[in-house]
């Protein structure tokens, strides 16, 4: 199979795009297929274009990136998110989390792990930067936004299987991964993962992961065996 992935970039920084398009473009298999100024141009160049990936900087002005991604996932695009941000500590991020954004990347990654995320994200198998990603959930899951709406009833729908498949993706880790933790093939990972998402109403991993930090199911904090220290 020789499809190429389609990729929008999404960046109110001219440079900024020109440096990602560069990146991409040099990669086999990856296509940039528009760049967009804010929001609103990014879903204009979604619905458009039709890409498999979208690069969404989280702060731009107009329509942000957060109310962008909220939008697409709204309308149903199939888009995959990858949402950018200059700060490991940003706000935005956890809100881009719940809008729909299927991971993030910090904008100070290097190239390698860029080219690396829009794969992942795209075969929709990865919440990005385990460790970053674990620890801003973590922040902003010990005080839920206002109006957060209650998952522990879908939680409790999970079988005992599903709930530990479920706790080691909020670990970070991958099907693959997860399927030498608990000595089952990957394709029975992802049988279970299809069902957790669809039994909890979440899009991706990423939402996946935060409805089983709001419902208690995994603990700010908490390490797993295995589990390697930050950095």
């Amino acid at each position: 199979m020789n499809e190429r992935l389609r990729v929008v970039i999404a960046d109110d920084h001219a440079l900024v795009r020109a440096g990602f398009r560069m990146i991409l473009q040099s990669e086999p298999g990856l296509e940039v297929v528009a760049e967009a100024e804010d929001g609103s141009e990014a879903v204009a160049a979604c619905a458009q274009h039709g890409p498999d990936v979208v690069l969404m900087d989280l702060r731009m002005p107009g329509m942000d990136g957060v109310a962008a991604i909220r939008t697409l996932h709204d309308a149903g695009s199939p888009v995959k998110v990858l949402a950018l941000t200059t700060f490991d500590t940003d706000r935005y991020v956890y809100a881009a989390l719940r809008a729909g954004a299927a991971g993030f990347l910090l904008k100070t990654a290097p190239p390698d792990r860029l080219v690396d995320a829009v794969r992942q994200v795209a075969a929709g198998d990865a919440l990005l930067a385990p460790s970053i990603t674990r620890r801003l959930i973590e922040d902003f899951t010990r005080r839920p936004p206002p109006g957060a709406e209650p998952t522990t009833g879908a939680i409790a729908t999970l079988t005992a299987r599903e709930r530990e498949v479920l706790r080691e993706v909020a670990h970070g880790r991958s099907n693959v991964q997860i399927a030498q933790l608990l000595f089952v093939s990957e394709g029975t990972v992802k049988t279970h993962l299809n069902r957790i998402l669809a039994k909890l109403g979440a899009r991706d991993r990423a939402q996946a992961v935060i409805a089983a930090y709001e419902a208690g199911l995994v603990r700010p904090g908490e390490q797993r065996p295995g589990d390697r220290s930050p950095g």
